[in-house]
Order: structure tokens, then C-alpha cells, then sequence
């Protein structure tokens, strides 16, 4: 056991051992009659080493919320383990347990091993890495007896922080990790301080005045450090990784699911003037192949080989801040200019914007889009097939309906607004609950329930055109977004998610048609909170009562999200670039050199700054003045120092002629000896003569 000096195997017990000092202002240490100096020394580098249980409390504490953001993402049984090892080592450090065995924490290791590559099927990559991390955090944590342990699973703490960018780099995270290194730091400076722990408002003033010290290099760094391809802690997530969003198939029910999110899908900013929500159809996946219950992509739908085209006057410019959705497609408006595409995006044969790799980070893009357009004139012999393809023994009374509208409606166009004006003028409803829908699905919409929503209809539209022999594809993306309120751009959540159809006419390409907006005008022209009854709504959708009051955060916060995506995860290379010039910085040469003499001059002052607070002539200064506040105080009550008097007898003639000073001059005296003349003084030296003074009250 740990005898009240510290140590712990050489200290005698404490009725033997005796405490002594070498001068009045030298720490207590323990010592035996006839000592040899071996044995001194390592009873020092002992009582050194030993871990108190403040700092050990301190430690957990400051782990357990290291690890919280992780444990979401971690499997069960790992879950259930970082708890069991942590609960483990509280009841070491208050109830006396013992730690486990070498032979227990062995196995243990290939267990956890084990179980990494049970749940992941590898120990490397994002998530088994930093579950590897997290458990072998606890497990060091069981093995924890010394100082060295605790530096050790300190700056362990320090590299699990950094993967939780992995998953997240949203404004929040950072604030986190600014708390968390603050606390760490904190740690670290309670780990250094010899013999016991520093009180921890001591402990944690300084651990975060020594990350705002820090915060000067930092920002210096990212301004000027090289910037690497991809915006600051773009790294792709596992493959595995769960992303909601936009699907490349759209079955009844899919889109209105969609709608129950808030996500954010993008944020828009019109480098011009703002389209009107009429005219916001944000392209997405097309699809051309019906199976009887859903449509998807045909295999000759993703060709980047693009048919004829024109494209008219005026142009749409835009910027675009794209989130990681897992899938290849980047959402722009009708039609995209092709000479001003993103890096490494192509068009497609249906004029889809695309990547040749899924969207696994956020993207930052500019267009230039043509809302006035001429898209293949002429469709080839095999685009017509695709695009009239209907499977067999499918939906008998649409099929009867096409053909009999067909007769009566022998011009295309005129057959087109027949079927327009049927979902306008009959019983329709634009819904988010429809029915469930049995094995011919358009049949059930259109003669049953009649009761849909937007993909219920494009994909009844698009089936009665195919059946009437006028070719047809869904496309499915956004539509509209809403403005913020505090900001110039646009946000479209999962929420503005939509189908609609294209079809094919003799010599006018193909043309945009929106059956919803027969059904339910509103939708298209003022969002979807404009369309439907309230209960029908979600809650992030509603403007009445709490429900404003939470838009208008939402608002706020939105606009705070924008600009960090914008000048902090979008400060990619060209952006770099395009900042220093301003500055004058044209290449790299310049800006490694501009970086060194910065680093070089902030690192200078930092080190001035503490090279003054600590020097012996700046702790004489603050002794002296505190000192001279505290004769201030005295003299109000008629007690003077003399000229030939110490600090010391000083305070020994006040605690006689005024008793009730006695014990807070005292301990001010005595903290300004220790000041003045102690090598090596530190700031809490100065905070604790400066309460000391605070102490001593007086009255006139």
C-alpha cells in the first residue's frame, strides 16, 4: 500500500518512516535511518512512477468519452466488453480488485482477434481498425500501473480521436475533438506533475490554454500546408457503410419513404439568377426497363455515347456541395453544359451526370446548365424498343385503357393531355400513405385505390404511354429545395425527392412531363409542404407553432453547415490556390516558404511569451506587487510593515496584534517566499499568492 508520501514498494510503514526536508521551501520525501543511496534512488524513480487514483479516475473519465462516438459503430459483444473492461478498472482503483493476469489479458487479445475478423471478415480497414484501437485502448487500460502506461494509452486516446473524421466531418465533430484534445492535454499535464494530482481547475486551465496556444499553428497549417486531392478529412467510409439517399430502381412506396427524412441530399448556391421551383427538376438516376412491379436501368442506359442534342439560350451557372449518397450519380439540372463537367464525370446516353466511382465523400462541382434544349431528334430503332418494352401478361385494364385513348386521340400530343387531363379531373389523390398495391400495380392505382405518390403516378404515366406506343422512361431525382432564410443558397433534402417522366415525340426529342403536378400542382410549385394535409406531414415539414420556431434553428444552423462546408471540407488544392493568390503566392515554392517563416515567427512569440511568464525576474515582479496590495489591505486596518521586517515576521506580529488575520496573512507570506525565491516557480505559484491576498479582508 502507498504510504501518505507517495511511494509504494520501498517506503517504510509509517510508523517507522520519518519525514524530513532539506530546506523550508524543498518538497517533503521519505527517508530511513542509515539509507543506502541505491536504495534512495529507487524509492524515487518508484514514488516517480506511481500512479495515484486521482489521476487514474481522471484518466477513465476522459477515455469513456474518447470512446462514446465509437461505440454506435462498433459490434455488440465489442460494445459489451469496453464497458465490462472499464467497470473492471473503477472497481481496481476504488474496491481493491486485482487486475487480470498476463495469461487472462493473452487471451483476451486473441479473443477480441477473433472476434474482429467474425464481424468484419478482415482486421484492417476503416471500421475493424478503429474497433482494434477502441478494445485494445481498454485492454491497456487492464494492464495500467505506472506512468508510462498512462502516457502511452494518452496518446493512444490522441489517434482514436483522429478516426472519428473517418465517420463524420461535420461542424459538430470538430468542436468535439477540440474539447476532447483539451481534456487529453489536460490529462497529460496531470500525468507530468510529480507527486499528487494538481486540483482540476488547475489541470484543465492549463491543458486548454496550452491547445489555444496551439490554435495559431493550426490554423496556419491549413491555410498554407500542400493540400492533397479531396477535400480536409474526405476519407472514403468502408464499402459496408450504411448511406441513405436516391436508388437506381424505384418501386411504389420507395420515394414516399423517402420523403420521412431531413437528410440533406445537397445545398445549391445560383452563381445568377435563381430558376423558379417549376423549373428546379434536379436530374438523377433514369430508368427505362419495367419489370411488372418496378423500374430500374437498362443494360444500355449507362453508355457515356451521346445522341444529337441542342442546347439553347440562357444558361443556368450553379455550385453545387454534393453528400456522400453511395451511388455514381452527381445531380444537376436539364441539361448540363458537356465542356464544363466536374473532374472525372461524364454524361451518359441519357444525359445523367455521373462518376466513374461512387459518391463516398463530399463533392464540391460548378455547372452550367441549359433549361431550353433540343435532346435526340431521331431515336434509333433500338432506344424505341427499350423505351416501349412491356412485360407480358401485366396490367390488362391499362393496357385495354391505352388503346382505347389511342383510338380516340390519334395525335401523340393530344393523347398525352387526354391521359394529363384524366389524373386531373377524376378522384386522384396525392398521398404519402397509398394502399398497398397487389401483382399488377398500375391497374390497382389506376382503377382501385387511386391513391399515390409520385412514383405511383410517373410510373402509371409512363406505362400508359408505352402501352399507347409512345416511348416513355421515369427519371427520378429532386425537386425544388428550399431557400434559406440567412443565406444565399439552396437546400434539397431526401425530402424533395421525386419521379417524373420523359417522353419521345417526333422531332421534339425528349420532353419532361410531371403527371404529379396534374394531380397536385402545389407540389411543384411551392414544395411538398404546400401539397398535403399536416398529419400527413413530418415534423421537420410543418409551419405551425413549435414546429416554425424549429425551422428557424434549422435555418440557422444550415447556413453555419454551408459555410464550413464551403471554406473548411471544400479547402481543396484549386481553392488553395485561388486564396493565396490573392496574396501573391503563385506556386508551391512559395508557399512551403511562406509556411516556414510563419511556423517560424508564431512559434517565436508563443516561445517569448512563456519564455517572460516564467522567467525568475517576471515571478519577482508578481510577487512584489501582490505584496504591495497586500500592506494596501493592511494599512486599512492600521498595521504597517516595518522596513527591517520579513514576510515571516511580518506575519507573525499581525496574527498577534490582530488574531484574526493571523491565518490568511500567514498563508500569504507564505506563498510570497515561495514565489519570490523558489526556483522554478510556476503560474499556480502566482494564483495561489493572488488568492491568498483576495483572503485577507479588512475594515478601516
Amino acid at each position: 500500500m502507498p504510504t501518505a508520501c507517495g511511494c509504494r514498494a520501498w517506503c517504510s510503514p509509517p510508523a517507522v518512516a520519518k519525514r524530513t526536508r532539506t530546506s523550508a521551501c524543498a518538497p517533503w520525501r521519505c527517508t530511513r535511518p542509515n539509507e543506502p543511496p541505491g536504495r534512495a534512488a529507487m524509492k524515487a524513480e518508484a514514488a516517480a512512477s506511481y500512479l495515484n487514483q486521482t489521476t487514474l479516475l481522471r484518466l477513465m473519465a476522459v477515455l469513456t468519452l474518447v470512446l462514446s462516438v465509437h461505440l454506435p459503430t462498433l459490434p455488440e459483444w465489442a460494445v459489451a466488453f469496453v464497458f465490462a473492461g472499464l467497470g473492471w478498472r473503477l472497481l481496481v482503483a476504488l474496491r481493491q480488485w486485482s487486475l487480470p493476469p498476463g495469461w487472462l489479458r493473452s487471451v483476451m487479445a486473441i479473443l477480441v482477434f477473433a472476434g474482429i475478423y467474425a464481424s468484419y471478415g478482415r482486421i484492417n480497414g476503416q471500421h475493424p481498425g478503429t474497433a482494434l484501437l477502441v478494445i485494445m485502448a481498454v485492454l491497456k487500460l487492464l494492464e495500467m500501473r505506472s506512468r508510462r502506461d498512462v502516457m502511452v494509452t494518452v496518446f493512444l486516446m490522441y489517434f482514436i480521436l483522429l478516426t472519428h473524421f473517418l465517420n463524420s466531418q461535420e461542424i459538430w465533430t470538430a468542436g468535439y475533438l477540440l474539447a476532447c484534445v483539451s481534456l487529453i492535454t489536460a490529462l497529460l499535464v496531470d500525468v507530468n506533475h510529480p507527486g499528487q494530482a494538481l486540483p482540476l481547475r488547475e489541470v484543465l486551465t492549463r491543458g486548454m490554454r496550452m491547445v489555444a496556444l496551439s490554435l495559431p499553428v493550426m490554423l496556419l497549417f491549413f491555410v498554407l500546408f500542400p493540400r492533397i486531392p479531396g477535400p480536409l478529412w474526405g476519407l472514403p467510409s468502408d464499402s459496408g457503410a450504411a448511406l441513405s439517399g436516391m436508388s437506381n430502381e424505384m418501386a411504389p412506396g420507395d420515394i414516399s419513404s423517402l420523403i420521412l427524412s431531413d437528410r440533406v441530399a445537397f445545398r445549391v448556391r445560383f452563381l445568377g439568377e435563381v430558376p423558379q421551383p417549376k423549373d428546379r427538376y434536379w436530374r438523377g438516376p433514369v430508368l427505362d426497363h419495367f419489370d411488372g412491379r418496378g423500374w430500374k436501368p437498362s443494360a444500355w442506359s449507362q453508355t457515356d455515347r451521346l445522341p444529337a442534342f441542342t442546347l439553347n439560350e440562357p444558361t443556368i451557372r450553379y455550385e453545387v456541395t454534393m453528400e456522400p449518397h453511395r451511388g455514381p450519380w452527381l445531380f444537376a439540372l436539364d441539361i448540363p453544359d458537356m465542356r464544363q463537367l466536374p473532374p472525372n464525370a461524364v454524361l451518359t446516353s441519357e444525359f445523367q451526370l455521373i462518376r466513374g466511382r461512387d459518391v463516398l465523400e463530399r463533392e464540391l462541382y460548378i455547372l452550367s446548365s441549359h433549361p431550353d434544349h433540343l435532346i435526340q431528334p431521331d431515336l434509333p430503332i433500338l432506344y424505341r424498343n427499350i423505351n416501349l418494352a412491356l412485360p407480358q401478361s401485366y396490367n390488362p385494364q391499362t393496357l385495354a385503357l391505352a388503346q382505347r385513348l389511342k383510338a380516340e386521340n390519334p395525335d401523340p400530343q393530344a393523347l398525352v393531355q387526354a391521359v394529363l387531363r384524366m389524373f386531373r379531373e377524376q378522384p386522384f389523390v396525392y398521398t404519402l400513405r397509398p394502399p398497398v398495391l397487389g401483382r399488377n400495380s398500375v391497374d390497382d392505382f389506376l382503377f382501385k385505390t387511386r391513391r399515390g405518390f409520385c412514383e405511383h403516378y410517373s410510373s402509371a404515366f409512363t406505362f400508359l404511354m408505352r402501352a399507347a406506343g409512345i416511348p416513355a422512361r421515369v427519371v427520378t431525382g429532386y425537386q425544388g429545395g428550399e431557400r434559406s432564410p440567412i443565406g444565399d443558397f439552396h437546400t434539397i433534402r431526401d425530402a424533395d425527392a421525386h419521379a417524373w417522366s420523359e417522353i419521345w415525340l417526333e422531332g421534339q426529342g425528349w420532353i419532361r412531363m410531371d403527371p404529379t403536378a396534374a394531380v397536385a400542382p402545389n407540389r411543384i410549385e411551392m414544395g411538398l409542404s404546400e401539397a398535403m394535409d399536416g398529419d400527413e406531414l413530418p415534423s421537420f415539414l410543418r409551419r405551425d407553432g413549435f414546429a416554425s420556431l424549429s425551422l428557424g434553428l434549422r435555418a440557422r444552423w444550415e447556413w453555419v453547415n454551408s459555410k464550413w462546408n464551403r471554406w473548411v471540407l471544400a479547402y481543396g488544392p484549386d481553392m488553395q490556390m485561388e486564396f493565396l493568390q490573392q496574396f501573391g503566392i503563385r506556386d508551391w515554392t512559395g508557399m512551403i516558404l511562406t509556411l516556414t517563416i510563419g511556423t517560424t515567427v508564431v512559434l517565436s512569440i508563443i516561445g517569448l511569451m512563456l519564455l517572460r511568464q516564467f522567467t525568475p525576474a517576471r515571478n519577482h515582479e508578481v510577487a512584489v506587487k501582490l505584496w504591495q496590495q497586500l500592506q494596501k489591505r493592511l494599512l486599512r486596518a492600521g498595521i504597517a510593515q516595518r522596513p527591517s521586517e520579513g514576510a515571516g515576521d511580518f506575519a507573525e506580529r499581525v496574527a498577534r496584534e490582530a488574531p484574526p488575520l493571523g491565518a490568511a496573512v500567514a498563508r500569504a507570506a507564505a506563498a510570497y517566499q515561495r514565489l519570490r525565491y523558489l526556483e522554478g516557480a510556476t503560474p499556480a505559484l502566482q494564483r495561489e499568492l493572488a488568492e491568498a491576498v483576495k483572503a485577507v479582508r479588512t475594515k478601516p
